[in-house]
């Protein structure tokens, strides 16, 4: 029998995988009512490996780590202590509010749009993608808030030219979280792996110091190859599983002279914030350096990044909404404050359940304990070689499913596997570099991220009925192939012997 002209063609292995994937994440419970479900699987689970006695040997100590049961009085007593806290502490939370006020404050007021439009009109649609995806991937410098600042801009700029918005939020979230560690620049995160990375290497050479910039010539080719792979991704398949927006779109009318002068003055306000900044930062003596060394990574500018990020978008949506004069007093700017936290209601009672299950998980004991299982099942396997990094990478990218934090996960893991390296004749380089890898590649669809439900919250705006099963099966094949690009290229890297940092080999001197 010939096929018809109104047959649809069939799908793909890989189409129907994900449609599966959608499937069964949506027909999971409303996400809130999931984290208190899997809140009462680790209180539960607690409880039963408690009974069992379930423990393990903290690497290069010998202290014994063992689960503790959450279920007995002391248990009860810490969680009804603690819950407001739980709450008030979850560090996604204040920086979502704070964020949102700056970045509210300039959408309500029209800035964004109209600086959308403008930039939009100018730019080629071509290059959307992966301008986006590298700002996603560079802005990991500014640390988390890359997480809360960058995605709904891109759902805007989607939006503005005619295109899904969930789109845009998919493919820079995923840059975010699944290139963590890929970047042009030197982060704070690169200093804080490289403290622990050298405590553990000490165990075997008590002289060993490392660099920040140790890993830093991997992470430059990876950041061009995460953008290639994550381009390819979102046209083969995020925007044929979004398809076209359903939602009302915004139209994009042309900028009119009142809203080109409030750019304008938007732009002046932004240039001299800039510049203060700047002098604020760029001399040694600056006053937001580091007071006692006079360093950029650990000073008050990166830890003041947030409220920095707030007079960011604040003060310019001030001047634009002055001079379009959607802001005529003091009443507008508050009113709009108001509007822009009144949207975020679904992720804040969000945050309030996921705060409690991540905080169980922590006290509890038992994700290191996995954790720590986890790597000595690798070294049990006694792989050499490409097979072992390889091993490390999948064992890594396991463990990042139960502990989102990079620097807890490398606490537990680096006294293993660094010395263990070392004596296979690998630089501590080298095994920071593997582990950077095994930790992003899983980073965008683990619920144990606590940025997936700021995603969520982000994605309900444009689609009340999203649920997690969407988000993830959207997710799930950046993911894929950032671990086998990434895979693909630290082999490469590998057998050519490149240097992976200034001063820098993968093999000890």
């Amino acid at each position: 029998m010939t096929k018809t002209m109104s047959e649809k063609p069939k799908k793909k292995i890989i189409e129907r995988f994900l449609d599966g994937v959608e499937k069964a994440g949506n027909k999971l419970p409303d996400p809130v009512t999931l984290f208190v479900i899997m809140a009462f699987l680790i209180l539960g689970l607690s409880w039963i490996m408690a009974k069992f006695n379930v423990s393990a040997v903290k690497p290069g100590t010998d202290e014994r780590i063992a689960v503790i049961n959450l279920l007995n009085q002391e248990g009860l007593i810490r969680i009804l202590g603690e819950m407001q806290s739980n709450f008030t502490s979850f560090p996604p939370l204040g920086m979502v509010i704070v964020s949102m006020l700056g970045i509210g404050l300039a959408e309500q007021t029209g800035l964004i749009a109209a600086l959308m439009k403008k930039s939009v009109m100018s730019a080629p649609q071509k290059l959307i993608i992966p301008f986006l995806i590298l700002t996603g991937l560079v802005g990991n410098v500014a640390a988390d808030a890359a997480f809360i600042v960058l995605p709904p801009i891109a759902a805007l700029i989607f939006m503005s030219i005619g295109r899904n918005p969930l789109v845009g939020l998919v493919v820079t979230y995923a840059a975010i979280a699944g290139g963590f560690s890929a970047n042009l620049l030197i982060s704070s995160l690169d200093v804080l792996l490289l403290g622990i990375t050298e405590s553990a290497a000490q165990l075997v050479d008590p002289e060993y110091t490392g660099r920040a910039t140790m890993n830093y010539y991997f992470l430059i080719a990876s950041t061009f190859v995460l953008v290639a792979l994550g381009t390819f991704v979102a046209h083969k398949f995020t925007i044929p599983r979004f398809g076209e927006f359903k939602g009302e779109l915004e139209k994009l009318e042309p900028i009119t002279p009142l809203e080109n002068k409030g750019l304008k003055w938007a732009g002046i306000v932004t240039a001299i914030y800039v510049i203060i900044l700047l002098i604020a930062v760029v001399p040694s003596n600056g006053i937001l350096r580091d007071p006692e060394t006079g360093g950029f990574l650990s000073s008050p500018f990166m830890t003041g990044i947030v409220p920095i990020m707030l007079f960011f978008f604040l003060l310019p949506a001030l001047a634009y909404g002055i001079v379009t004069r959607n802001i005529k007093s003091d009443k507008d700017v508050a009113e709009k404050m108001f509007k822009s936290v009144a949207d975020m209601a679904s992720f804040i009672v969000l945050a309030f359940v996921a705060a409690q299950m991540i905080a169980y998980f922590g006290w509890s004991n038992i994700g290191p304990i996995l954790a720590i299982k986890g790597a000595e099942l690798l070294q049990a396997m006694d792989f050499t070689g490409l097979p072992m990094i390889i091993g490390f990478i999948v064992i890594c990218a396991s463990i990042n499913m139960l502990i989102a934090s990079a620097s807890a996960k490398w606490a537990l893991l680096a006294p293993i596997f660094v010395p263990m390296f070392m004596y296979l004749d690998y630089s501590p380089a080298l095994t920071q570099a593997v582990y950077r890898v095994g930790d992003s590649i899983t980073n965008p669809i683990t619920p144990m991220l606590a940025y997936f439900a700021i995603l969520l919250a982000f994605a309900k705006r444009y689609d009340k009925n999203i649920g997690m099963g969407t988000l993830i099966s959207a997710l799930l094949p950046y993911s894929v192939i950032f671990a086998i690009g990434w895979i693909i290229l630290f082999s490469i890297w590998f057998l050519l012997g490149l240097p992976l940092g200034p001063g820098d080999s993968i093999y000890l001197k």
